[in-house]
C-alpha cells in the first residue's frame, strides 16, 4: 500500500471512530424514547379520559420521535466542515447532542450548515475544507475534500483527501431505484440558495428536465418546516403532485429529511369527497380551465335565485295571503347585499322574505276584524315558517345546494349554460354538456372547488368551534406543563407539542386527513410540482389553500402538454400575488447526459418550445439510438428493442408511448420469455420495465428509455410531451418509428 492509500485509509479510519460516535448516541437516544414508550404503554394511570388522553398522547408523540430517528439510522451523517477558527462541524440529517448538550451533528437545515452548500474558493464563508463522506448504510466507504483554504495544502502533514469520483457524480452515475432519494447530501449552490429563501410570497423554479427541480421544492418544504416549525406544523405544508405514480416516487423524500407532517395530493383530489384520474379532451379541459369560467359559474349561480313568473295565493288557517314577486325579489335584493355565499345567504333572504310575509299576513287579520298586538309576531312568524307551501315557494326561490349537485345539474342543462355563459364562451359552451351521471374529471375538480366558494355555508356553527377550540387550546397546553413537569424531564417533549396531541387524539384523525377532509383548510406553505400543467381555474383553487400566498411553484414551461396549462408564469400567478412573484432558474442538467439532452432541446428548438438553457453534468456514452421500421411490425420491433436493452442490465426502463398504443406495447412485452413484470401507467415506476404515456412520466426518471413513435405523442398534447419523454433517461434513449421522425430529432 502506498503512501496515499495509507492516507486514504488513515481518514477512513478516522471518520469511521466519529461516525460510530454518531451512531452510538443515536442507538441510545431510540432505546431511550423506546422505554419511554414502554413506560406509558405499561402505564396503569389511565383510569380517566383525561388520563388516557394524557397517556395516548405521550404515545403519540414518542411514536413519532422513534420513526425519525429511525428513518435516519442507517445515514444519519454525510459531511464535514473545518473552518478558519479551527471548528469543525459534521453534517447530517438531523441534529445531535450529548446528553450534557454538546453538539456532535448538525442539521443540514440549520443555519450552520449553509456553508456546507454555498462555500466556494470565492467565497469561502470562513471554511477551510469541505469533506463529503461516502457511506453504504453506517459505514464509510469513501472521501472527498474541497479545498478552500490553499494554505491547508501547505501544512506538512495535511489530512487532506484528492480523489474520488465525487458525491454528486456518484449519486447521478447510479441506478434508478423507483423511488426518488434525497440530495442532502449532494445540493449544489444554487439549489441551495433557493431551498433555503426566506421569501414569504410565491417562488417559482423554472428548470429544464433534469434540474432538481422536484428535489429542491421537497427540501424547501423541509426547511420550511424546521425552521417555521411553530407556524406550520398545525397547518402543514401541501404538496400538489401530477399522478399517484409521482406521489409514489417521492414519498420517502421527506422522511428522510426527518419530516413527515405533510398532505400530499393529485389534482384530482383537491376537492374532498372526489377522487378522480380521468382527464377530460384537450377542447373540453381547455374550456373548463379558462378563467372565464369563473364568471359563468358566478352567474349560473344567481340564476337560481330565482323570482317567480306571477304572485303566489296562499291561505294561512283560512286567511287569505299573497306572496308577491315584489316580496321574493326585495328579499332577493338584500340577501345580495350581504355579499355572503349562496347557502349562508338563504337565510338572510328567508329572513327578510318573512318580515315583508308578515306584515301582510299581520293586515290581512285585522282586514278580518282580528285584533294583532306586537306580541303576536313571534307566534304569526311560526305560523308561516311552517306552512308547506310557503317552505316550498322559498325553496324554489332559493334552493340550497352541494357542489356536486348543483355542478351536475347545470352541466346535464344546455339552456341553463347558454343563459350564464360569457361572451368568451358563447359559442363552447355546449361542450360542457352531460349526463348527470357521468364521472367527475380532474378538469371538473377546480370547478367544484368554485361551486363550494359560491354556495359557502352556515359560518355560525364554524365561528363557534373555532371559540370553543381556542379555549380548549389553552387549557391544554397549561395541563400539558403541568404534566411534563412531574413526569418527564427528559426535554424531548414539550408542553406544546402534548398540547397538540392530545387535540389530535381527542380529534381522532392527523393533520393529513383532517386537512384533506376540509375544503375549507388553510396551508401555511403549498409546493405545486409540474406547476405548468395548471390551467388559470386550478389556479384559483389553489390559491385559496393558502391565504398567506406562501407557494413554493416548480416546473417548465416548456413541458406543458395540458390544454389548459400555461406558458407564462407571469400571466398565470401575478393576478394573485402582484409584486410578491420570484422567479429563479435552475441551470445545470444532473439527469440526462448531453449526448442525449441536445437531442431533445435541438427537437424543442425546431417546434418553438420556451426551452430553459441547461448544461448537464454528464456527456455520457450512449448517443441515441434510433431504430426505422414498417408500421405493421412496430409493436414487435418495439419488443425486440426492449428485450435488447434489458439484456444489457442498465437499470429501470421506461417504454413511452401515445396512450392508445400502452396496451398493445404492454401485451407484447408480457408475452416474450425472460422478461420481468411489466408495469402500466404511472403507477409502473415500481416495476423494472413500465409502459407509459410521457404524460404519466412527467416528473420521473429511468435508466433507459425506449420511445415508440415519436410523431404521436406530438399529436397528441404538442411537442412538450416528446421534449418530457425524450429527458426521462439516466443513460440510454432508444427510439423506434414508423412515421417520419419530428424536426431536430434525427441529429
Amino acid at each position: 500500500m502506498d503512501d496515499a492509500e495509507e492516507q486514504i485509509a488513515r481518514e477512513i479510519a478516522r471518520e469511521q471512530a466519529y461516525a460510530d460516535r454518531l451512531y452510538a448516541r443515536l442507538d441510545e437516544l431510540m432505546v431511550q424514547v423506546e422505554r419511554n414508550l414502554n413506560q406509558i404503554q405499561g402505564s396503569q394511570h389511565a383510569s380517566t379520559h383525561q388520563n388516557r388522553s394524557e397517556r395516548d398522547s405521550f404515545m403519540a408523540l414518542y411514536e413519532d420521535r422513534l420513526a425519525l430517528l429511525r428513518s435516519v439510522a442507517r445515514s444519519v451523517v454525510f459531511g464535514r466542515l473545518d473552518m478558519d477558527d479551527a471548528a469543525r462541524h459534521y453534517i447530517g440529517r438531523i441534529g445531535l447532542f450529548t446528553p450534557e448538550r454538546e453538539q456532535l451533528l448538525v442539521d443540514w437545515r440549520a443555519p450552520a450548515a449553509s456553508a456546507f452548500y454555498r462555500a466556494t474558493s470565492a467565497e469561502r464563508l470562513e471554511v477551510r475544507l469541505r469533506r463529503h463522506l461516502i457511506n453504504r448504510g453506517r459505514s464509510v466507504i469513501g472521501l472527498e475534500d474541497d479545498v478552500l483554504d490553499q494554505s491547508v495544502l501547505d501544512a506538512p502533514h495535511h489530512d487532506v483527501v484528492l480523489q474520488g469520483e465525487g458525491a454528486l457524480l456518484a449519486a447521478v452515475s447510479g441506478k434508478r431505484t423507483g423511488r426518488m432519494g434525497d440530495i442532502v447530501a449532494t445540493i449544489q449552490g444554487e439549489q441551495d440558495r433557493i431551498i433555503r429563501s426566506e421569501n414569504r410570497g410565491v417562488m417559482v423554479v423554472q428548470g429544464g428536465p433534469g434540474t432538481g427541480k422536484t428535489a429542491v421544492a421537497l427540501h424547501r418544504a423541509a426547511y420550511l418546516l424546521y425552521t417555521h416549525r411553530r407556524r406550520l406544523e398545525h397547518t402543514g405544508v401541501l404538496i400538489m403532485a401530477p399522478t399517484p405514480g409521482f406521489l409514489r416516487y417521492i414519498e420517502r423524500v421527506l422522511p428522510s429529511l426527518g419530516e413527515s407532517g405533510v398532505v400530499m395530493l393529485t389534482p384530482g383530489e383537491l376537492f374532498p369527497g372526489v377522487e378522480t384520474f380521468l382527464h377530460d379532451g384537450d377542447e373540453v379541459a381547455r374550456l373548463k380551465g379558462d378563467i372565464a369560467m369563473a364568471e359563468l359559474l358566478s352567474r349560473a349561480v344567481k340564476q337560481r335565485q330565482v323570482v317567480p313568473q306571477a304572485d303566489v295565493r296562499l291561505r294561512i288557517d283560512g286567511t287569505p295571503l299573497t306572496l308577491t314577486r315584489e316580496v321574493i325579489r326585495a328579499a332577493r335584493r338584500e340577501a345580495r347585499a350581504s355579499h355572503k355565499p349562496h347557502n349562508s345567504a338563504r337565510a338572510v333572504f328567508v329572513r327578510a322574505a318573512m318580515d315583508r310575509l308578515v306584515d301582510k299576513y299581520e293586515k290581512s287579520l285585522r282586514s278580518q276584524g282580528h285584533t294583532v298586538v306586537p306580541e303576536d309576531r313571534a307566534d304569526l312568524l311560526a305560523d308561516l315558517r311552517n306552512d308547506p307551501e310557503i317552505k316550498r315557494q322559498l325553496n324554489l326561490a332559493w334552493l340550497p345546494y352541494t357542489p356536486q349537485g348543483f355542478l351536475r345539474i347545470l352541466f346535464s342543462r344546455p339552456e341553463r349554460l347558454r343563459e350564464v355563459a360569457p361572451r368568451s364562451l358563447a359559442d363552447q359552451v355546449e361542450l360542457l354538456v352531460r349526463p348527470k351521471d357521468a364521472p367527475w374529471t380532474v378538469e371538473d375538480v377546480p370547478l367544484l372547488d368554485e361551486v363550494a366558494e359560491l354556495l359557502g355555508e352556515d359560518s355560525a356553527p364554524a365561528e363557534a368551534r373555532a371559540r370553543d377550540d381556542a379555549e380548549r387550546r389553552k387549557a391544554d397546553v397549561d395541563y400539558a406543563r403541568k404534566v411534563i413537569e412531574s413526569f418527564d424531564s427528559s426535554g424531548i417533549v414539550r408542553a406544546e407539542d402534548l398540547a397538540d396531541q392530545v387535540s389530535q387524539v381527542r380529534d381522532g384523525r392527523t393533520l393529513a386527513e383532517r386537512a384533506s377532509s376540509e375544503r375549507s383548510w388553510t396551508y401555511g406553505h403549498v409546493v405545486v410540482d409540474e406547476a405548468q400543467e395548471h390551467s388559470p381555474m386550478s389556479w384559483r383553487a389553489l390559491m385559496r389553500r393558502a391565504p398567506t400566498k406562501s407557494f413554493t411553484v416548480v416546473g417548465d414551461v416548456a413541458q406543458t402538454s395540458s390544454a389548459g396549462g400555461t406558458d407564462s408564469w407571469s400571466a398565470a400567478l401575478s393576478p394573485y400575488i402582484q409584486d410578491r412573484l420570484q422567479i429563479e432558474h435552475l441551470t445545470v442538467n444532473y439527469r440526462t447526459p448531453s449526448l442525449i439532452m441536445d437531442r431533445a432541446v435541438a427537437m424543442a428548438r425546431a417546434h418553438d418550445l420556451p426551452v430553459t438553457e441547461v448544461s448537464s453534468v454528464r456527456e455520457g456514452d450512449r448517443a441515441p439510438r434510433i431504430e426505422r421500421t414498417e408500421e405493421s411490425a412496430l409493436t414487435a420491433r418495439t419488443g425486440d428493442a426492449v428485450a435488447a436493452v434489458y439484456e444489457e442490465r442498465l437499470g429501470r426502463l421506461a417504454v413511452i408511448v401515445a396512450a392508445e398504443r400502452i396496451s398493445a406495447i404492454a401485451t407484447e412485452l408480457r408475452s416474450r420469455s425472460g422478461m420481468p413484470k411489466v408495469g402500466v401507467g404511472s403507477a409502473g415506476v415500481d416495476d423494472e420495465i413500465a409502459v407509459m404515456s410521457a404524460q404519466d412520466a412527467k416528473g420521473l426518471e429511468f435508466d433507459a428509455v425506449v420511445l415508440v413513435e415519436p410523431a404521436e405523442l406530438i399529436d397528441a398534447h404538442g411537442a412538450g410531451d416528446l421534449y418530457v419523454a425524450m429527458s426521462r433517461s439516466t443513460q440510454h434513449l432508444g427510439v423506434v418509428h414508423a412515421r417520419e421522425l419530428p424536426a431536430g430529432m434525427a441529429g
